[in-house]
């Protein structure tokens, strides 16, 4: 199958971007994130798509980038954390290098921010990321070859066992 060699999935403040560059870099390949590309796309912020044109919207244009990017890039691809709500998206990432970057809730606050614009967690931001990963936690271990906890270690650390779990380090 072709696409990309590594997916990365998991909740807002899990690292993928983080950990998406860096194992590009490890790899010597290049690195594609879909909320970049939506915003790319659109000229606006994710949150300013929410706002304006609401959610379902939004997932429409979270599929189509993921079907492109899974289709197109042959790199590290990082997934927008509820693209895998999508049965299709779950279906299309079937049998993929796909990992799950798992964070607890003080962690992922912490990364993201309680100020940060994410649309889905804009009021009371630790409920809604708790309420959030109850939904989506068993989606993420579906698609997932492998998950990686990324509490309290390096970006360095978590991306040496990304590459360790799907045995693409370099020898």
């Amino acid at each position: 199958m072709e696409g990309p060699v590594v997916v990365l999935v998991g909740p807002p403040g899990a690292g993928k971007s983080t950990i998406g560059r860096l194992l590009a870099e490890r790899l010597g390949t290049t690195y594609r994130d879909t909320d970049a590309d939506i915003e790319a796309a659109q000229g606006r912020a994710i949150s300013d798509i929410f706002v304006e044109d609401g959610e379902p919207y939004f997932r429409e244009l979270e599929r189509s980038a993921v079907r492109t990017a899974l289709a197109e890039h042959s790199g590290v691809l990082s997934l927008g954390g509820g693209s895998i709500m999508d049965d299709g998206t779950r279906e299309a990432l079937r049998g993929r290098p796909v990992v799950f970057l798992d964070v607890n809730l003080s962690t992922a606050v912490h990364r993201v921010g309680l100020d940060a614009p994410r649309p889905l967690l804009a009021v009371n931001p630790r409920k809604q990321w708790r309420e959030l990963m109850e939904r989506r936690r068993p989606l993420y271990t579906e698609v997932a070859r492998a998950v990686v906890a990324t509490d309290d270690r390096t970006p360095q650390d978590v991306a040496d066992q990304v590459l360790d779990v799907l045995e693409l380090r370099k020898a």
